[in-house]
């Protein structure tokens, strides 16, 4: 069983892929939250795992509610987590399997694939070149046999890249990013064609749309899914997105 959640569709691939080859079931966190799903049984010597992106050095808020809630029926005998990130993730992997620690889960894995940046919130930050963008997607399609096999075999893998100041990046920076997270910034300019997309793509349908316009309703993880899909870049977050580019894994 594996447990994932993706705005811009690099943890997706990833969810999916693993999914597909070890013929895992699949849920998406957004959606068995909407729906109450907490309880899950288990088959003998089963496996769980999470499949998400890192969020300023930390695992993304929703996730770590959710994980909270899990209940299954028999404990599973290897627990795992894949996330992605655009360079490093700092202490993600120590947070997280504290996280599943209180929800009475051990952590016996974690893989990482360095993947595109999808981050254009802050005015220093924003997504690759496409060239470089290729390399990191074909870098991590060149991995995940590895990861698969690893998995598979219930190896005790912790392969993390944590880059500079970890323990700053994810004490100080990361656990206090959800409390900067926030919806109002976000605008559609002129250009918008009220095609709806943007209420589409929206994981935690945060999004609806107004007199032809989007509307973002105060439920928002910040994934960035509404401005990279805009078929018209006609989304915008503040200045801070001003002039950068789009990007979402190609499907």
């Amino acid at each position: 069983m594996i447990f994932y959640f993706s705005g811009c569709g690099n943890s997706r691939f990833i969810a999916k892929s693993i999914s597909e080859a070890l013929d895992e079931r699949l849920v998406f966190i957004p959606e068995a939250e909407r729906n109450g799903d907490y309880d899950y049984s288990l088959a003998k010597d089963g496996r769980v795992g999470f499949v998400f992106p890192i969020y300023s050095w930390c695992p993304p808020q929703l996730v770590a509610d959710y994980v909270k809630k899990l209940h299954f029926d028999r404990q599973p005998s290897y627990v795992w987590m894949a996330v992605t990130c655009g360079d490093n993730g700092g202490y993600a992997d120590r947070v997280f399997a504290g996280q599943l620690q209180e929800a009475g889960l051990p952590m016996h894995a974690c893989y990482c694939f360095v993947m595109p940046n999808t981050y254009i919130n802050m005015s220093f930050m924003g997504i690759d070149k496409p060239e470089i963008s290729q390399r990191k997607i074909e870098t991590a399609k060149a991995h995940l046999p590895e990861v698969i096999q690893g998995i598979r075999d219930k190896k005790p893998v912790m392969e993390l890249k944590r880059g500079m100041f970890p323990k700053f990046k994810t004490n100080v920076i990361g656990k206090s990013f959800h409390k900067w997270v926030s919806d109002e910034p976000f605008f559609s300019t002129g250009s918008c064609i009220s095609c709806g997309k943007c209420v589409k793509v929206c994981p935690l349908q945060n999004i609806t749309l107004e007199n032809g316009r989007p509307k973002w309703n105060g439920h928002c993880t910040n994934c960035d899914a509404c401005y990279h899909y805009c078929p018209q870049h006609a989304i915008q977050f503040g200045k801070a997105s001003k002039g950068k580019g789009q990007y979402h894994f190609p499907e």
